[in-house]
């Protein structure tokens, strides 16, 4: 079993940054894609920032050139760094996962959510 583990959420004004965290643990073979998603009340989940398959990444507009999303292979670990946060950041940030899993002599590849940290930016 795979569990994804997210920190770094909290309370913040207009203007502030926060650093959001993410380890995966578990029987990881390998780490196909890992990245952030966020929900705000009432709205869809969206995409915040990802890295690809490839090791691309994909990021929404909205936080283009104030989001930076980094990852560390080796932890299995991605983080999410926000600077210069608007009160429409509010919300509650997932980190997810394709992840790679060997059950004896099968591989299989599934998708994994974190339980999601509150984000929360003050005007």
């Amino acid at each position: 079993q795979v569990q994804l583990v997210e920190s770094g959420g909290g309370l913040v004004q207009a203007g502030g940054s926060l650093r959001l965290s993410c380890a995966a643990s578990g029987s990881i073979v390998s780490i196909n894609a890992m990245g952030w998603y966020r929900q705000a009340p009432g709205k869809q989940r969206e995409l915040v920032a990802a890295f690809t398959r490839s090791g691309t990444i994909n990021s929404a507009d909205s936080v283009k050139g104030r989001f930076t999303i980094s990852r560390d292979n080796a932890k299995n670990a991605v983080y999410l760094q926000m600077n210069s946060l608007k009160p429409e950041d509010t919300a509650v940030y997932y980190c997810n996962a394709a992840v790679r899993t060997r059950l004896e002599s099968y591989y299989t590849t599934n998708n994994y959510w974190g339980q999601g940290t509150q984000v929360t930016v003050s005007s």
